[in-house]
């Protein structure tokens, strides 16, 4: 990443640290980003956070004080939520982005987020499929979200009649 942002000169290049678990986690990451030359905040560096677990929710005041935003991985944060492994045939029903837990702990993530004043979107499969889901992301008010390019035209009509 240094090479990537110092060396060939891109310097928009944000860091995301996928499933960062605990907070201790959050700080040995960071600490040994920085002793590679990678300080959050030096040369406009940010880092980011995946929002994949549990933990990633409850503590999300506490993360964003280690973190510059957040990503919801939404596939992973339904996975273990519910306890499914969405690769499993036997369970496939059961997994839903749409399970009243799931989007309460998305509606939660994205108000605290917001209160410590960092960013936050989501990146994972349903708003591409559920239109519903992306209309829920932008009341719960998601700042982006990812879609899949074949989805593209049709999600961003469904977000901005939603923001209308």
């Amino acid at each position: 990443m240094r090479k990537v942002r110092e060396e060939i000169g891109f310097d928009n290049v944000i860091v995301m640290i996928p499933f960062c678990r605990t907070l201790d986690e959050a700080d040995r990451v960071l600490q040994e980003m920085g002793r590679n030359g990678l300080r959050r905040g030096r040369k406009g560096l940010e880092v980011y956070v995946m929002c994949e677990v549990p933990s990633n929710v409850i503590l999300a005041e506490e993360f964003a004080q280690r973190f510059d935003g957040f990503s919801i991985g939404s596939n992973d944060l339904t996975q273990l939520t519910l306890g499914i492994d969405r690769d499993s045939e036997r369970l496939a029903s059961l997994f839903s982005e749409e399970d009243g837990a799931v989007i309460a702990s998305i509606e939660q993530v994205i108000a605290k987020v917001h209160r410590a004043g960092r960013k936050i979107g989501l990146c994972g499969q349903a708003p591409s499929n559920k239109p519903a889901f992306a209309r829920l992301l932008v009341k719960a008010g998601i700042d982006s979200v990812s879609v899949t390019p074949d989805s593209f035209v049709s999600v961003k009509q469904n977000i901005a009649k939603q923001e209308r």
